[in-house]
């Protein structure tokens, strides 16, 4: 199993999965299940295509193939956005708000640090969406080492807390699956995750029994109703709702078709499922059509190779 592969193709197809019905209701979508790839719809786009979600995705990952460095990791984004780099037609054709503020901020010469929104109103998943890459450079490190170097790659273009603690959590539970060299239900591997980062010395005041991750790290999570799980553009939505379909499911396919048919921001939902449910269950599990119509699928396999080359370059140096 090649983990790095299972991520970054994980996300890719989660990805694709949603970007022809973005923005549609859970209602709508219920009246016609996604059960595989689609064509046009929302954007219009060829059946397999990939949006933001994973191309910055992509830009994180090459950046770290030269190395940790956060100017580079916002430069790599800036060259995406202006230079049409990692995207799957040439074009980029979805971007949130906050995230085209902080590159265009970037471009005008503010550190990529301190270039993403701290504002009430920026509290969207744009970060939580590409942070994936960089478990893949942390799992090794300190738990208070992690924690700052997910808030610094989150501050890019998200810089408010709740942004910088979602990645947090959310790569906390893949370095589990990146670390588990067997099988291991979600269930078990969320529970552990929400027994560390709840004893965890240093957790950020804002997280606390009565604050805005009570719900997701009180273990019970996985047992509510779907009807209480949100799927909009809001950070802890999207990461209550990517957790809630782990633990729901039981293979890959389950896990990111559950994920797009609860609607909304679809394509995010997805990719963010989708890189977990690639490290848990291998990305060998997808349907092959899946695979076979992802666009730039040798380039991302490409990556991945570059990725994990790199990494253990690192590791045994």
């Amino acid at each position: 199993m090649n983990k790095y592969r299972d991520a970054l193709l994980g996300v890719a197809i989660g990805d694709a999965l949603g970007v022809p019905v973005e923005f549609m209701s859970r209602e709508a979508i219920a009246a016609e299940p996604v059960t595989g790839m689609r064509e046009y719809g929302t954007h219009k786009q060829p059946m397999g295509t990939w949006s933001d979600d994973s191309a910055l995705t992509f830009c994180l990952a090459e950046s770290l193939t030269a190395g940790f460095n956060i100017e580079r990791i916002g430069k790599s984004f800036e060259r995406w956005l202006y230079d049409r780099w990692w995207t799957p037609h040439g074009k980029v054709f979805d971007i949130g708000n906050a995230t085209r503020a902080a590159i265009d901020r970037i471009a005008q010469g503010v550190a990529a640090e301190s270039a993403g929104p701290t504002d009430e109103n920026a509290q969207g998943n744009g970060s939580l969406m590409r942070i994936l890459p960089l478990v893949f450079y942390t799992h090794d490190k300190p738990i208070n080492e992690r924690w700052d170097i997910a808030r610094r790659v989150s501050n890019v273009t998200h810089g408010h807390i709740h942004c910088a603690i979602s990645c947090f959590i959310y790569l906390e539970i893949a370095r589990k699956y990146f670390l588990s060299q067997e099988a291991v239900p979600f269930a078990d591997v969320y529970a552990s995750m929400c027994k560390e980062v709840s004893q965890w010395t240093s957790l950020p005041s804002t997280v606390n029994a009565s604050g805005k991750f009570a719900r997701i790290l009180s273990g019970e999570l996985l047992k509510v109703d779907r009807n209480s799980i949100r799927s909009s553009g809001y950070v802890i939505d999207t990461l209550e709702a990517s957790i809630w379909c782990m633990g729901n499911s039981s293979s890959y396919e389950e896990a990111v078709l559950k994920a797009v048919n609860l609607g909304d921001d679809t394509d995010t939902t997805g990719a963010v499922v989708g890189g977990l449910a690639g490290l848990q269950y291998g990305i060998e599990q997808a349907p092959s059509e899946w695979l076979s119509c992802l666009v730039r699928r040798w380039d991302i396999e490409d990556l991945a190779e570059r990725l994990k080359a790199a990494m253990e370059a690192r590791q045994f140096a």
